[in-house]
């Protein structure tokens, strides 16, 4: 069978598909700024964030150092949907007046949310999502420098994952520390439109064969310890002896 033909593209944005983050931060008058986002990606207990310069929830991490980031899945669209086109910012920034962005106090009436307090930082957690991180910022690095025009416009920013609260019924039986990939439904953003998981897997990962303990060391310093570093011992000690999660298959 032919192989099909490729052309060239320029596409304005490059959302190829990522999970869709709530990102609650404190503002200045300690009341929480809740906004969507989706330029996330993690490796071991950290994560890199996109965020434009001129969003609040910019100014409130690079200020307080701290927010949550809240993953939703597929069932609350319009929890997503009634934050889209609002900003925390009073007023509001000049570069979101394009895009018909309107200045939102009350987030959490504004979406129907519900706050929950965290355990190590001032912001809030979202109840209604199943999965959130509180996280402290570890450095942010200003996107496209060597462009003067575009300089500063948005922000790199890295953050460490102190400590993981999901539902319950989101873990794997038999670990005390995973979650079950069959039951995480993540809501995915893939072109400005919102997608969920096709029901199942694609087919046999063979890189899911491999123990996640294994990357365990990616998680934590030995230089210095943190909130949170021992998480896993009290999920083990909550959950189970951790035995299988330390085995290897066959």
């Amino acid at each position: 069978m032919a192989k099909p033909a490729h052309s060239i593209i320029s596409p304005a944005i490059l959302y190829w598909g990522t999970p869709v983050v709530l990102i609650s931060s404190e503002n200045e008058d300690s009341s929480t700024n809740i906004a969507p986002m989706s330029s996330a990606w993690w490796l071991g207990h950290s994560c890199m964030l996109g965020l434009d310069a001129s969003s609040k929830s910019t100014q409130n991490i690079l200020r307080t150092k701290q927010c949550v980031l809240n993953l939703v899945d597929d069932s609350m669209v319009a929890h997503v949907n009634a934050l889209a086109g609002t900003t925390g910012s009073d007023p509001v920034p000049d570069s979101k007046l394009p895009r018909g962005y309107k200045s939102v106090k009350d987030k959490w009436a504004r979406a129907g949310l519900t706050p929950e307090p965290s355990d190590f930082i001032r912001p809030s957690r979202i109840a209604e999502c199943p999965v959130q991180m509180e996280c402290e910022l570890v450095q942010s690095h200003n996107l496209r420098e060597d462009l003067p025009d575009l300089a500063g416009f948005a922000l790199a920013i890295e953050v460490r994952v102190l400590r993981i609260h999901v539902f319950e019924h989101l873990r794997m039986d038999g670990y005390p520390n995973r979650v079950d990939p069959d039951k995480w439904q993540p809501m995915i953003m893939s072109f400005q439109e919102l997608y969920g998981l096709r029901t199942g897997k694609l087919g046999e990962s063979e890189l899911g064969k491999v123990s996640e303990e294994l990357y365990r060391g990616a998680t934590r310093s030995t230089a210095r310890e943190f909130p949170g570093d021992n998480d896993d011992q009290i999920s083990t000690g909550m959950h189970g002896n951790g035995i299988l999660d330390t085995m290897l298959p066959n």
